[in-house]
């Protein structure tokens, strides 16, 4: 298992008081090293009926009108 350095330490301590105000008790995140891309889910399933492009590069999934999924393009550059 790789032991996270201070300063990636710090970086991930710094998202705590957003990702606590998240509307869901569990988050799943996966990142794509090639093609790099994180994917965030607030559910599993996310069974999205729609999607959202934003200007930034990030597509917002929904159920309805419910935000089930994150996924960010050029992760490794935000």
């Amino acid at each position: 298992m790789a032991t996270l350095v201070p300063d990636l330490l710090q970086g991930v301590l710094k998202t705590v008081p957003y990702v606590t105000k998240l509307p869901t008790h569990r988050l799943w995140f996966d990142y794509d090293h090639d093609a790099d891309v994180l994917y965030i889910s607030l559910e599993r399933p996310q069974k999205a009926t729609t999607n959202k492009m934003r200007d930034d590069g990030i597509l917002l999934r929904y159920r309805t009108k419910k935000l089930v999924g994150v996924t960010v393009f050029e992760a490794s550059k935000r």
